[in-house]
């Protein structure tokens, strides 16, 4: 079963670590100008709830700032590897049920584990940027983003 009829028929990817479950999608519309994906992160074969994670479909200049994947692992569960396991299902999805030939992910400069996230999955970094005033990213105090990209093709580290 291919990870879109998974997700289609039972609203999960499962993987070996982590499952994500469809919790909400959000169309593209004038007020939101890119189709996007929400996920809760789940314990593999659990109820437990680790974090969510989400993917915005397509690029623009709101989602230069903010990536095509954004995550949060909860307090308890972070230092676990959650995100990276949670990210390897979301790549093949925004690559093969969206036709994305890249990705942009962005983090803020002073989140180590998230920069570490991100250079483990094989993103490559491309600069570090301020965000612009009229970004909701800024309007909630996130001044700098370093951003990266992963192109499909290139393997990750493990």
């Amino acid at each position: 079963m291919s990870l879109w009829s998974a997700l289609r028929s039972r609203n999960v990817i499962s993987g070996t670590v982590v499952d994500i479950k469809l919790e909400s999608h959000h169309a593209r519309t004038i007020g939101h100008p890119y189709d996007s994906y929400d996920f809760g992160i789940y314990e593999h074969n659990t109820s437990v709830r680790t974090g969510y994670c989400d993917l915005r479909i397509g690029m623009n200049e709101e989602l230069y700032y903010a990536g095509n994947v954004g995550y949060r692992i909860n307090p308890p569960y972070r230092g676990h590897g959650y995100a990276y396991e949670a990210c390897r299902l979301l790549f093949p999805l925004a690559h093969e049920r969206y036709g994305m030939d890249q990705l942009i992910i962005t983090c803020s400069p002073d989140n180590i584990p998230s920069n570490w996230t991100v250079q483990k999955l094989g993103c490559q970094y491309m600069k570090t940027e301020d965000v612009p005033a009229w970004h909701w990213l800024y309007m909630r105090g996130e001044k700098v983003k370093n951003i990266y990209r992963y192109d499909f093709g290139v393997k990750d580290e493990n």
